[in-house]
């Protein structure tokens, strides 16, 4: 999201914007009495009550911030539990505040955004944020440009919206200014008793005291066991929801501005793919520009063994050597590095995405090396995705290539066409499994 996006949806106007009574907000503060449980809460004005229920759900859903997580329903949820019931419970009745904390891959964003889509479907307000996001945002509006609203306009609208999901908090503490501005905003929602929804992965780090004490004062609900996305881990952003925008039904294999040679590779490497998912078995190296499709085409076989009730672990390997440094002295509750390393050589299905787009240490071309020996010698299935050509390959991973390219282990394939998002690049066939 652009920094000025996420200030422009916060403040989009709700309501008629000729209404006299909120001028557009789709909001009044009513006097009441001191008692009166709704004394100070922003509430809806006439010209949103007086809204049909389809112009309602519309309005709702474009102010919510949602975006493509509107297809993150309960009903598409594929976890089960205890939690999972927890959770529909407070999207019925949204009261307090809520946290769900786990891992990467354990369906937090899936459940915040769930019950967003759910309170909206009952014509009721909500607004998801991703915090880093929602800071851009806040940060930018301190110069706003023409037309956007300024910092204080942007924070009262955040910190007054009547029903608030911040995913990922713990991804944007790392400044002394960030962790003031979160603490302000929940100290505010926690004073004013707002339902609020957090994601996070710890309550601990990266939090100051303050923070960390207002947020164990709501029900916390850990995901880290018995409400994960069927054994799948990432590194690097693949979230199992993202799986679902990668699948062979809509990887394009015919354009008409490309030589037969280009589509015929798009081809092969669709139907090479394809028998991987259905039978993963050995390696497979698929080869090409940046941008042709190794990657959607790592993920669609990914989705289709987490379909078919496999485990995989897909890692972005810039990341995942990221992760294996820090993994030396953990924080937040993070797995150390034995823990981690285990993990990935042992995964159902490993997926190295993006191999040698990183900085070539002897340190991580050891770590792969070790990785890709260990799963060579078990014949554990494995893709490796790398936008080098074979003798790119073999100079920067001399060992890793000896394994990638045995042809009694691995299948070799490569992606002869131009990258997939250029401009001039127009789709006329697919196929679709």
């Amino acid at each position: 999201m652009e920094l000025q996006d996420a200030s422009h949806l916060i403040a989009e106007k709700a309501g008629d914007e000729s209404c006299s009574h909120c001028g557009g907000a789709g909001f009044v503060r009513r006097a009441r009495l001191l008692e009166d449980p709704l004394f100070g809460r922003a509430e809806p004005c006439v010209c949103v009550l007086d809204e049909t229920r389809e112009v309602r759900r519309s309005r709702l859903e474009r102010v919510s911030n949602l975006g493509a997580l509107t297809r993150f329903t309960f009903d598409a949820f594929e976890g089960e539990g205890a939690a999972v019931s927890q959770v529909r419970a407070y999207a019925g009745k949204p009261e307090g505040w809520l946290v769900l904390k786990g891992p990467s891959g354990s369906g937090k964003t899936h459940l915040a955004a769930a019950i967003a889509n759910e309170r909206i479907g009952r014509g009721e307000p909500a607004l998801f944020m991703f915090t880093p996001d929602l800071l851009d945002g806040l940060r930018a509006s301190y110069q706003p440009a023409e037309g956007e609203p300024g910092f204080d306009v942007l924070f009262e609208q955040v910190r007054n919206t009547p029903l608030l999901i911040l995913d990922d908090i713990d991804a944007a503490s790392s400044s002394d200014w960030a962790r003031e501005k979160l603490f302000q905003l929940v100290n505010a929602r926690y004073n004013a008793a707002l339902p609020t929804v957090f994601t996070c992965y710890s309550l601990t780090e990266p939090f100051d005291e303050r923070t960390s004490r207002r947020l164990a004062s709501g029900a916390v609900l850990d995901l880290s066991g018995g409400v994960s996305l069927s054994g799948y881990r990432q590194i690097g952003g693949m979230t199992r929801e993202r799986l679902g925008d990668f699948g062979f039904h809509n990887f394009h294999t015919r354009f008409p501005n490309y030589a037969a040679q280009e589509n015929e590779s798009l081809q092969t490497a669709w139907e090479s793919a394809h028998r991987f998912a259905d039978s993963p078995e050995g390696w497979m190296l698929i080869l090409g520009e940046s941008g042709c499709g190794k990657t959607h085409l790592a993920a669609a076989v990914v989705d289709g063994v987490m379909r078919n009730g496999g485990d995989a672990f897909f890692a972005v390997v810039p990341d995942l050597l990221d992760h294996l440094r820090a993994s030396f002295a953990p924080g937040r509750g993070d797995p150390g590095y034995d823990e981690l390393f285990n993990d990935i050589r042992n995964a159902g299905l490993l997926v190295l995405d993006d191999l040698g787009s990183h900085s070539s240490s002897s340190w991580a071309v050891e770590k792969l090396f070790q990785i890709a020996n260990y799963r060579a010698s078990s014949r554990l299935p494995t893709i490796i995705t790398a936008a080098l050509s074979l003798d790119e390959l073999r100079e920067a991973h001399p060992r890793v290539a000896v394994r990638a390219l045995d042809p009694k282990l691995s299948q070799h394939v490569a992606i002869l066409a131009r990258p997939y998002n250029l401009p001039s690049r127009t789709a006329s066939g697919s196929r679709r499994r």
